[in-house]
């Protein structure tokens, strides 16, 4: 009965809905449990994000905003199959050019096969080295949207300059729209000192809902008779059976102070392990925010099930208050560099970080941070003592924490923030097999990530192979220094990732809802704002929507207010 409520109020079944065609709003084709890549690709290049339409498909009205030439997306048709860039600006076009919108005079166009998107090729070149998102079973969306902006990331890196800079040295990625810090700021119940931890960088910020007593509310009025309108009036389950659950529940259950144990305080003896009261903060606000509601869980049983619950969720959001300080007066700071490892290694004694062996355990699941943190402790390339050591110490909470700067030597990749294709330099090195990781990463950052040239590049300096690396060095640490502006918007980190701050106020402007017992069944539909009206995308079907469902949405996605109608330009 529940499942009948949930369907019908997410594909707003009974409602007589008007159908609609245009660029930007076209259906795709069911492939075949490939609604969950349907609802995320309708959400990132129909044209709520304006700046990757600019760069892979047709954007706004605007002469001086213009996507990639076709020079810089045509590839040989022997390679296009398996290029993302290729693919990507193929099927970001069809759905904004408008030149597969169905006329909606024609009761028979929606069955002419000229007028039907069938990303066959899109799906197989995004999920075609994944065990699950290569297959025709059904998938876990917000899943399927973190591990597509990973490949563009990857494809962009390695794109040889066919995505073009503008304005700026190199060319931001696409994941940088959403990408965000989180800052924790711990308490040291032992001594009362405080120690700030930025977390690696996120694109998708999760939120649990809070089922207790506390966070329960009544249904308002207009939010009662949205629920029980004509077009749920077959429905099984009224809404008032179901609870309801406010946003702000779910952000304070986020944001409140909780207990750490068994953390380790190094500064004030050597493996001194105590309790910590931890508390969460933005470090940055992103242009899109991208948030997951869990609303599933593991049952009793170990088998996921679906929480039966409305969440209150308003359509403009204030996350200011959410915004990391850093250290206040009268805080007692714990510096970083009285960290230390889980070893009494000096840092004299630290050997170098083997960037390959990084990239080979990141490989079996684990996170970049613990996988660092791992070689560092075994010496730097062992994988297998590595492997041996994350599974002693995955639970540790500081395991995914980044290592602290140390005076110990660095290697030349290490002390340089590349943007290249590790694939790149993986395949070099075993190709080449007479240069380090390093010196190959050296290479490609100096060639615009081209293999062919590094190749060149590298042999043609074989006499001065350590000068020429160092000259590179100077000019990385020379650039990465250089004050960046745009306009009113500021950036933290490193300029080439674009990761934006500014105020936190938001506007929802898309959702993604899910029918069904778990993420891997069932149906999954969309819902996006596009002129101020509501449009439902159900696959091939786009309506207009009349009470899009809100409180019972998978994944929100919302535009900071600041950014409406002003889009970076870099992209």
């Amino acid at each position: 009965m529940n499942a009948n409520y949930n369907f019908d109020a997410i594909t707003e079944s009974g409602s007589s809905l008007t159908p609609i065609s245009e660029a930007g709003i076209q259906g795709l084709q069911n492939l075949g449990n490939s609604c969950y890549m349907n609802s995320v690709v309708q959400m990132l290049f129909s044209g709520c994000v304006p700046e990757l339409v600019a760069r892979y498909g047709y954007p706004a009205q605007r002469e001086e905003y213009t996507p990639m030439n076709d020079s810089m997306v045509q590839v040989s048709p022997t390679h296009a199959p398996l290029d993302i860039i290729c693919q990507t600006s193929k099927l970001c076009r069809a759905l904004t050019s408008g030149e597969f919108a169905p006329p909606l005079n024609e009761n028979s166009a929606v069955l002419d096969p000229k007028y039907r998107i069938a990303p066959r090729m899109f799906k197989n070149v995004i999920g075609r080295d994944h065990v699950d998102f290569r297959t025709g079973q059904q998938q876990d969306a917000a899943q399927y949207l973190q591990f597509l902006l990973e490949k563009l990331d990857r494809a962009e890196l390695g794109s040889n300059g066919r995505i073009p800079s503008k304005g700026t040295e190199t060319s931001p990625k696409s994941s940088s729209l959403f990408a965000f810090q989180i800052t924790s700021r711990r308490l040291c119940t032992l001594d009362h000192r405080v120690k700030y931890v930025t977390n690696a960088q996120e694109t998708m910020w999760s939120l649990r809902i809070p089922l207790d007593s506390s966070a329960m509310v009544e249904p308002d009025e207009k939010r009662q008779r949205s629920n029980n309108n004509e077009s749920n009036k077959d429905t099984s389950v009224p809404s008032s059976k179901i609870p309801t659950v406010t946003f702000q529940a779910c952000v304070d259950a986020w944001s409140d102070s909780h207990t750490i144990s068994d953390v380790r305080w190094d500064h004030i003896g050597y493996n001194v392990v105590g309790p910590a009261t931890e508390t969460l903060k933005f470090k940055n606000f992103p242009r899109y925010m991208i948030i997951r509601l869990q609303r599933y869980e593991l049952g009793q049983d170990w088998t996921p099930r679906k929480l039966e619950v409305n969440v209150d969720i308003p359509e403009f959001i204030d996350l200011n208050h959410l915004k990391s300080r850093g250290p206040q007066d009268g805080e007692s700071i714990i510096p970083d560099i009285e960290e230390n490892l889980h070893t009494a290694v000096n840092a004299s004694q630290i050997s170098i970080i083997d960037e390959s062996a990084v990239s080979q355990l990141q490989e079996m699941g684990f996170s970049e941070n613990g996988c660092r943190r791992a070689l560092k402790v075994v010496g730097g390339s062992d994988i297998e003592a590595a492997m041996n050591w994350i599974f002693e110490h995955s639970m540790d909470p500081d395991f995914n924490e980044r290592l602290p700067e140390t005076d110990a030597p660095r290697s030349a990749g290490a002390s340089l923030n590349l943007l290249v294709d590790e694939m790149a330099v993986t395949s070099l090195v075993e190709t080449l097999g007479c240069f380090t990781a390093d010196q190959v990463r050296v290479a490609l950052a100096e060639c615009a990530g081209r293999p062919d040239r590094a190749a060149d590049w590298l042999f043609s300096h074989m006499d001065n192979l350590d000068s020429a690396i160092a000259s590179a060095i100077g000019k990385e640490t020379s650039a990465s220094r250089k004050s960046t502006t745009h306009g009113a918007t500021d950036y933290v980190s490193d300029h080439s990732n674009m990761i934006e701050d500014c105020d936190g106020k938001y506007a929802m402007i898309g959702i993604v809802s899910h029918i069904g017992k778990n993420t891997n069944s069932g149906h999954y539909v969309a819902h996006l704002k596009k002129h101020d009206r509501w449009v439902i995308f159900n696959d091939e079907k786009t309506s207009l929507s009349e009470t899009p469902p809100l409180p019972h949405a998978y994944l929100y996605l919302f535009q900071r207010v600041d950014s409406i109608e002003n889009p970076n330009r870099n992209y």
